[in-house]
């Protein structure tokens, strides 16, 4: 535990929710062998939660890749930011709905991939089952997912359309050949997305309670 989470249970109205789930973040990329970065504090949190204003701007699954850099650039982002946040997908695990499409009808996809895909993603039950966004070292922070994409075995549309022919190509083969500049990357990216218009001064509140406001 951080000394901030420490601080957070002795004195909560210091530190807000919003604060600690950056913190949160950033801990758990380097738990798992990422990058660190310097979390700016002084976040607060919002008197309200709408599910659809927190998710109506993250990019679908199923994006080609000029809506992504579109979707990116609304944000501020570059295509080198972009692609170095893409590379969180080094870990975690996406819902078959979301790649059904990918393994049943597209072509630019790995046989042997697609097929040791297929018995968790039948193609008309299984909506929910879970399958790794990383095949190779799923539960380790590291540029694995980069190689995945080169060898045609990313699990979303959106993340083999980072390397398909277009101008993404080329970071796409740096990352992979370079964990060094992916993790710089990234942590400068989590930066700037840490800077996205947050609460602070006198709007929101710091909430006593995560799960509610005050």
């Amino acid at each position: 535990m951080t000394s901030k989470l420490k601080w957070r249970l002795l004195v909560p109205e210091l530190f807000s929710c919003a604060d600690i789930l950056a913190i949160a973040a950033r801990d758990s990329v380097v738990a798992l062998g990422g990058p660190s970065w310097n979390v700016a504090l002084g976040r607060r949190d919002s008197t309200t939660a709408s599910k659809d204003a927190a998710t109506k701007d993250i990019p679908s699954p199923l994006m080609d890749l000029s809506a992504l850099i579109s979707a990116f650039a609304q944000k501020g982002f570059n295509t080198q930011e972009m692609v170095a946040l893409a590379g969180a997908h080094t870990t975690g695990q996406a819902r078959c709905q979301l790649f059904r499409g990918r393994l049943y009808n597209e072509t630019n996809i790995e046989s042997n991939f697609a097929t040791s895909l297929k018995p968790n993603c039948p193609s008309s039950s299984g909506d929910s089952n879970l399958s790794p966004l990383d095949v190779t070292t799923s539960v380790i922070f590291d540029n694995a997912y980069f190689k995945n994409l080169i060898n045609k075995k990313g699990l979303l549309h959106s993340d083999q359309q980072l390397f398909s022919g277009g101008s993404t190509d080329s970071q796409v083969t740096t990352y992979s050949n370079d964990p060094a500049a992916f993790y710089a990357d990234f942590a400068s990216a989590m930066v700037k997305m840490g800077n996205l218009s947050p609460l602070t001064g006198k709007s929101g509140e710091i909430r006593t309670n995560c799960h509610k406001v005050n």
